[in-house]
């Protein structure tokens, strides 16, 4: 029986993924990458720690990717976050499960991850390629039957896409695969920044810039309405507002600015408190340390950083007793403290994108195996794909678990 041959295009999680799983199952398998290392972008991820699962359950998990999450179910039915970490257990990686349920390798280091792929690649028989670009797939008569790599033609039974979206294009995420798959008939669908740092008017955040501030509640209004909050940590910045509670509301903000809406962002700086409840708090230390300044006083509601910020904004100078604020100053110091507003003004660039939002139309893709409805023999895995979710490791799960089922499908041995 003829040995298959299969083409991996594309060295970061997805693709290592589909390559160990094809020659493992006993295909002659090639990996192309178009950089002088593999796995670059996932060196990266986690801030240097790599996020690669969460413990979340299948259905909160397909719930993080929104709309597109349900296309996710067969992947995730076949190799899921136990399974990931089963795989990385068998391989010698140690992991350690953190906050928020986020899985990360015991060590804190994200080339531990890459390493134990590569190797695991090596052991298995896949022949890697570097500096090696793809110009071309070829196909005939509806079915792929190779690429072109440096101006010359490499025959195969199956081609895997996973070059990765278009963030972080440093890392060899440039956007390749989006022209390669509609070369070969698919539909993209517009891609833009997500998991992204916001941009902000005016220059509050660029005076509290380095400020991280945990436990706050993040509100997005888009036209004066209220659509989604996100509830922890939140970073101020030269230029605006970043940190997970921020980056999981950037994909709306992101698309709402691209349709010209007004988006603002509103900091509940106490959220365990009601407005009644601070309110009597304000009163009774104002009571207490009536001879203080206002800004000593304000140390102990706020980080120093924020002093000057709330003090312009609610117009008070800063030398004055406590004992002085009146009925109304204090009235503007509570709606501060509950609803400090930043309007969003633009995105970073995708060299500052976690990922990408959409991408290859999954409704051009079988679910079963991520093998293409249009051209047979071409399958695609990873980021390139229109799926996006929340920061916390899921879409490091979704590049295995397709990668995982490319591969084996690829493969034949499904």
């Amino acid at each position: 029986m003829k040995t298959r041959r299969v083409i991996v295009i594309g060295g970061g999680p997805a693709g290592l993924m589909a390559a160990g799983q094809t020659a493992e199952a006993g295909a002659e398998t090639l990996l192309l990458e178009k950089m002088k290392r593999v796995g670059l972008k996932l060196c990266i991820t986690g801030k240097g720690r790599c996020n690669i699962t969460n413990i979340a359950e299948v259905s909160d998990f397909i719930g993080h990717f929104g709309k597109t999450g349900p296309f996710l179910r067969q992947a995730f039915a076949r190799f899921f976050n136990t399974d990931l970490m089963e795989f990385f257990n068998e391989l010698g990686l140690e992991l350690v499960t953190e906050r928020g349920g986020r899985v990360f390798p015991a060590s804190g280091k994200a080339p531990d991850v890459r390493k134990v792929l590569l190797q695991w690649n090596e052991r298995c028989g896949v022949r890697i390629k570097y500096s090696a670009p793809v110009e071309k797939v070829l196909i005939h008569n509806e079915r792929l039957t190779g690429i072109v790599s440096q101006g010359r033609e490499v025959p195969c039974d199956a081609v895997i896409l996973a070059t990765g979206g278009a963030s972080y294009p440093a890392t060899g995420s440039t956007g390749d695969g989006y022209s390669l798959a509609e070369s070969a008939g698919h539909t993209v669908v517009p891609i833009r920044q997500a998991l992204v740092p916001l941009e902000t008017s005016g220059d509050e955040a660029q005076r509290m810039a380095g400020l991280n501030l945990r436990n706050v509640n993040v509100r997005m209004f888009i036209n004066g309405r209220r659509k989604r909050e996100k509830f922890g940590e939140l970073v101020f910045t030269e230029f605006g507002l970043t940190g997970p509670s921020v980056l999981t509301l950037s994909g709306a903000a992101v698309d709402s600015l691209r349709n010209r809406d007004k988006v603002t962002f509103a900091i509940d700086l106490k959220p365990a408190l009601d407005e009644k409840k601070l309110d009597a708090r304000l009163q009774r230390d104002i009571a207490s340390r009536g001879r203080e300044q206002i800004s000593s006083f304000l140390r102990g509601l706020v980080p120093r950083e924020m002093v000057p910020v709330c003090l312009d904004l609610i117009g008070i100078s800063a030398d004055r007793p406590v004992c002085t604020i009146s009925a109304k100053e204090r009235r503007r110091l509570r709606l501060w403290l509950k609803d400090f507003r930043l309007e969003v003004t633009g995105y970073r660039p995708f060299a500052e994108a976690i990922i990408t939002a959409g991408g290859i139309d999954i409704r051009e893709i079988d679910p079963r195996t991520m093998e293409s409805r249009i051209t047979k023999g071409l399958f695609i895995a990873g980021e390139l794909l229109d799926l996006q979710a929340d920061t916390g490791g899921y879409n490091l799960q979704a590049a295995f678990s397709t990668g995982w089922l490319a591969g084996r499908s690829a493969a034949q041995i499904l």
